[in-house]
């Protein structure tokens, strides 16, 4: 099968009826796509109270692609929040189990940063990470180039094999030097992760500074073109893994959710189970937002 859904759920306003609390947007969000990344538990471990509720509010067969906490990929600034690792993993393993209970977790996102290079120390700890999550699905995406150049790509691949993590295949600007090439080749024969990341090649050779360099380099509208060819990448991939989940995470000017459902749209692909659409009280039409 092939999951379509986008990066979070509280920004995508073509979504949603004017004036929606941020707290019913998650239940809203249920009724288009059958899949959604969790971007809050890179911030922050998410408290029992937060999963319940999500839980809650979407269907039997929704999934959740929950991102690795920040310390566990090395992006954290500053102290640590835990005594130790062991105290780290124990609690991210307590936030996450839930889900997986439920059948709602499709994986665990491992992103690393653009300076997590190809090299010994950062291997182990890439199996050091593994074994900490082992009783869950971790999928891979790396930010540095070195992992897939011609001296390490089939390394990298057959590692990840070995290792059971599941490939994220990336969508992003070609630049030679600072970008991660499309490498179309599944890791697991369960699940492959593909995320799309737009393709603005201004925005990632000159980044903004600060905080503001996320809505620049995210800004990025895919043409029905481009749409196609990854629609039919997804297709190639799920005859090597039995599910493919598509993110677009291209949403600095919120692109991401009219993109996911023009690609539903081209593919011909309908969901069954989402959570229901209110209907017209007098001609029975279901409300598009």
């Amino acid at each position: 099968m092939i999951y379509v859904g986008l990066t979070g759920w509280g920004d995508h306003d073509s979504l949603y009826p004017k004036g929606l609390k941020q707290t019913d947007k998650l239940k809203e969000y249920s009724k288009y796509f059958p899949t959604v990344e969790v971007d809050s538990s890179f911030y922050a471990i998410q408290p029992k109270k937060n999963i319940d509720k999500w839980l809650r509010e979407t269907p039997d067969s929704f999934q959740f692609i929950m991102k690795a906490y920040q310390e566990m990929t090395g992006h954290q600034r500053g102290p640590s929040k835990y005594e130790s690792k062991k105290e780290m993993f124990e609690q991210y393993a307590l936030s996450v189990r839930p889900m997986k209970e439920a059948g709602k977790l499709a994986m665990v996102l491992c992103q690393f940063p653009p300076w997590f290079e190809c090299n010994r120390e950062n291997v182990d700890y890439l199996r050091y990470l593994r074994d900490q999550l082992h009783e869950f699905p971790c999928a891979l995406e790396f930010r540095h180039e070195s992992w897939f150049h011609p001296t390490f790509r089939e390394k990298t691949l057959e590692f990840m094999k070995n290792e059971d993590w599941i490939h994220s295949v990336v969508d992003e600007p070609q630049i030679e030097g600072g970008s991660v090439p499309i490498v179309e080749e599944a890791t697991t024969s369960s699940k492959t992760l593909i995320r799309l990341h737009g393709r603005d090649r201004n925005a990632w050779l000159k980044p903004a500074r600060g905080q503001e360099w996320r809505k620049v380099r995210y800004r990025y509208n895919y043409s029905d073109a481009e749409l196609q060819e990854w629609q039919e990448r997804a297709e190639r991939l799920q005859k090597e893994s039995s599910d493919v989940y598509m993110i677009f995470n291209n949403n600095s000017e919120r692109h991401a959710a009219p993109n996911a459902r023009r690609l539903l749209e081209l593919s011909g692909i309908e969901y069954e189970g989402l959570t229901p659409k209110q209907t017209s009280l007098f001609n029975d039409e279901t409300r598009d937002s």
